[in-house]
C-alpha cells in the first residue's frame, strides 16, 4: 500500500482541513463571517482574516484524537505559522454510540439507562431533563410529588459541584498544576461516595426517573451532605491560593481564548462560556424549573469572556451550589418520592410477593414500558456545561418515535475556532480545557 492510499483510507474527507491552495478566499472568509452572520465584506473589514501568508511559511498538523489534553477523542486540525493558529478545525465522530438511535429503541422507562451516559460527568441532569420531556408528554409534569422536586434539586447541584470539581482538576493538570489534579480528584470523591450510598452507582446512575426517582433519601443523608458542604469552603480558598491569586496562573490564562459576547450569542454557546463574556443567561433563574424560583443564588458573570473568566466562574458556581444545598436541606418536605401513578409507577417490591396482580403489574412495566399519548415537546435545563434540551417525539407507543439531545459540548466545541485563532499553539490546551467539552455527549 503507497503512502497516498494510505493517507486516503485514513482521512475523514470533507470535515478535515485543506490548505490555502485548495480553497479560495472566499471560504476562508466564511470560515468566521458566515457562522457570526457577517457579509464576506464584514468579514474582512473587521479583520477576522488575515493577510493570506504564503504556504511554504504555513503548516497544518493535528492534535488529538489521542493526545491527553483533548478531553476524549476530539481531534484539532491546526494551520500555523511559526506558533500562531491561523485556523482551527475540530474533528467529531470518533467515538459513534449513537444513543439517540439506540433511545428510539428502548422504553421511556429504560431510557434513563442510556441518556445518563452521555454527559458521563453530568449524569444526573441528563436524567432529570429527560424525565421532564417524558413527563411533559404524559401530561403530569405538576403532579410530582414535592419530595420528589426537592431531591432532583439536591441531586443536580450536587452533581453540578462534582463536575466542576473535575474541571478544576483537569484545568489544573493541562495547564501544569499537577497537584490541583489531586485535590480536585479528592474532593469529587467525597460527593460521589455519596452518590453510591443514594444511588448505588458513582456514575451513571439512572435514579431520577419518570414520575420521581428510583428510591428515597437513605437514612443520614443529610449528615452525609452537611460533611461535603463543612469540608469544601476551605478547600475552595485552598484553590484560590494554588491558583486564582498565582502569577503564572494567571498569566496562562488571561487574554487568552477570547470570546466576544456577540460572537458566543451567534455560536449558540450557553453556560460559563457565554456567561463569561457578561451575559448573565442561567436557565434556572431565566426559565426556572423544579423550585429554582424559590432558592436564592447569583448568576456568577465575566468580564473578558478569556479562559480565566471561564475557571473563575465555575469555582464560584461550585460555592453558589453550596448556597442552593443549604437552602434545600432546610426545606426538604415530607412525603412520596415519586408520582402514585399506577400506569407509570411500579408497584413497591415488598407488594411483589405478595400478590399475584402486583407481579403482573411489575412485569409489564418492566418488559413493555407504558404508552405516552402522541405528541412532541422540547424541554430545556441548566447543565455544568451550559443548557442541555430533550427533544423527544411521540406516536403513541412505549418508545419514543423520535429522540434528540441539544448538546452543550457539541454546541460549544464550534467556539474553538473563534477562541484560537490569532493565539500560541501553548495556549491551544488552554482554551481547550476551558470549553471543558465531554466527548460522550459531543458524539452521542
Amino acid at each position: 500500500m503507497t503512502a497516498v492510499e494510505n493517507v486516503r483510507q485514513t482521512s475523514e474527507g470533507g470535515q478535515e482541513m485543506r490548505s490555502r491552495s485548495e480553497i479560495g478566499a472566499k471560504e476562508l472568509l466564511r470560515e468566521v463571517g458566515s457562522v457570526l452572520r457577517m457579509s464576506e465584506a464584514e468579514a474582512a473589514k473587521l479583520g477576522q482574516v488575515p493577510a493570506d501568508p504564503d504556504e511554504d511559511q504555513t503548516m497544518i498538523i493535528n492534535m488529538g484524537p489521542q493526545h491527553p489534553s483533548t478531553h476524549g477523542v476530539l481531534r484539532l486540525m491546526l494551520e500555523l505559522q511559526g506558533e500562531t493558529v491561523l485556523r482551527c478545525k475540530p474533528i467529531i465522530g470518533y467515538l459513534h454510540t449513537g444513543m439517540e438511535k439506540t433511545g428510539e429503541d428502548l422504553t421511556f422507562l429504560q431510557g434513563g439507562t442510556n441518556v445518563t451516559r452521555m454527559d458521563y460527568l453530568s449524569p444526573l441532569n441528563n436524567e432529570l431533563v429527560f424525565s421532564m420531556a417524558t413527563e411533559k408528554l404524559l401530561g403530569i409534569e405538576n403532579d410530582i410529588p414535592e419530595r420528589a422536586v426537592w431531591m432532583r434539586m439536591l441531586l443536580s447541584e450536587l452533581n453540578r459541584m462534582s463536575s466542576h470539581l473535575l474541571f478544576l482538576a483537569t484545568n489544573g493538570m493541562d495547564i501544569g498544576a499537577v497537584s490541583m489534579m489531586l485535590y480536585g480528584w479528592r474532593e469529587r470523591e467525597e460527593v460521589l461516595r455519596f452518590f453510591q450510598k443514594v444511588t448505588g452507582l458513582r456514575m451513571n446512575h439512572n435514579f431520577i426517573r419518570p414520575g420521581g426517582l428510583a428510591a428515597d433519601l437513605p437514612p443520614g443523608w443529610r449528615d452525609d451532605v452537611l460533611a461535603i458542604l463543612e469540608m469544601l469552603p476551605s478547600r475552595l480558598e485552598e484553590y484560590d491560593v494554588l491558583m486564582t491569586n498565582q502569577p503564572i496562573w494567571r498569566e496562562r490564562l488571561q487574554g487568552v481564548g477570547v470570546i466576544t459576547a456577540n460572537e458566543a450569542l451567534a455560536l449558540g454557546t450557553s453556560g460559563p462560556i457565554l456567561r463569561s463574556t457578561g451575559v448573565a443567561w442561567d436557565l434556572r433563574r431565566d426559565q426556572p424549573y423544579l423550585r429554582y424560583d424559590d432558592v436564592e443564588f447569583d448568576v456568577i458573570v465575566g468580564s473578558y469572556g478569556d479562559a480565566f473568566d471561564r475557571y473563575a466562574i465555575r469555582l464560584n458556581e461550585i460555592r453558589e451550589s453550596m448556597k442552593i444545598v443549604r437552602q434545600i436541606l432546610d426545606r426538604m418536605p415530607a412525603g412520596d418520592y415519586r408520582i402514585q401513578n399506577k400506569k407509570v409507577t411500579p408497584p413497591p417490591r415488598a407488594r411483589i410477593d405478595e400478590s399475584m396482580e402486583a407481579l403482573i403489574h411489575h412485569f409489564k412495566i418492566f418488559t413493555e414500558g407504558f404508552r405516552v399519548p402522541e405528541g412532541e415537546v422540547y424541554v430545556g435545563i441548566e447543565s455544568p456545561r451550559g443548557e442541555i434540551g430533550c427533544y423527544i417525539v411521540s406516536d403513541g407507543g412505549p418508545k419514543p418515535y423520535r429522540i434528540h439531545m441539544r448538546a452543550p459540548s457539541f454546541v460549544n466545541i464550534q467556539a474553538l475556532p473563534h477562541m484560537m485563532r490569532g493565539g500560541l499553539v501553548a495556549d491551544a490546551v488552554a482554551v481547550i480545557s476551558s470549553v471543558d467539552p465531554v466527548l460522550g455527549e459531543v458524539d452521542r
